[in-house]
C-alpha cells in the first residue's frame, strides 16, 4: 500500500481575537461563533436565530395532538388505540418479511405491482382530462378526511 505525503502551507491567521466573539456577526439566520481553538484549528459552532417551516409544521403537529388529548375523555381507549396501531405497524412489517421469503411469491407481488402502476399511469397520468379528474378526487378525499 502506498502512502501520499504532503507539504501544506501554514494555516490563514485566527479569524478570532477573543474565543467568543462572532465570526462576521449574524449571517442571516445563522449566528457563527468561535468555540475554542488549538494547535492552529478554529471549532465553529453555528446556531439558527429563527424559525424555519419544517421546525413551525412539527410543532403545529405536536398542539394538534396536545389538542386531541386534552379534549379526549377517555384517555384509556386513546392509549389502547396507539399501542393497537404499533403492534399492527409491527405485525404487518413481520408479515411483509416472512412473504418476502417465500420462494415464487415476490416476483409475482413485484409483477402485479407493474401492472397495476402501468394501468395507473395510464388512466389517471397520461392525459390531461384523467389527471384533473384525479386532483379533484384527491382535494375532494382530503376535504372529507379534514370536515371541510
Amino acid at each position: 500500500m502506498a502512502s501520499i505525503f504532503a507539504k501544506l502551507p501554514p494555516p490563514p491567521p485566527p479569524l478570532f481575537v477573543s474565543k467568543r466573539q462572532p465570526l462576521l456577526g449574524n449571517l442571516g439566520k445563522f449566528l457563527v461563533s468561535a468555540i475554542g481553538e488549538s494547535q492552529g484549528r478554529v471549532a465553529v459552532v453555528a446556531k439558527a436565530t429563527g424559525e424555519s417551516p419544517e421546525s413551525s409544521t412539527s410543532l403545529s403537529i405536536v398542539k394538534s395532538v396536545q389538542n386531541i388529548w386534552d379534549k379526549s375523555e377517555d384517555r384509556f381507549a386513546l392509549i389502547g388505540l396507539g399501542f393497537a396501531a404499533v403492534v399492527a405497524l409491527w405485525a404487518s412489517a413481520n408479515l411483509i418479511t416472512a412473504i418476502d421469503k417465500l420462494p415464487l411469491i415476490p416476483s409475482a407481488l413485484e409483477f402485479v405491482g407493474i401492472l397495476f402502476s402501468s394501468w395507473f399511469i395510464y388512466r389517471y397520468l397520461l392525459f390531461k382530462p384523467d389527471r384533473e379528474e384525479l386532483f379533484g378526487t384527491i382535494n375532494k378525499s382530503i376535504s372529507d378526511i379534514l370536515g371541510q
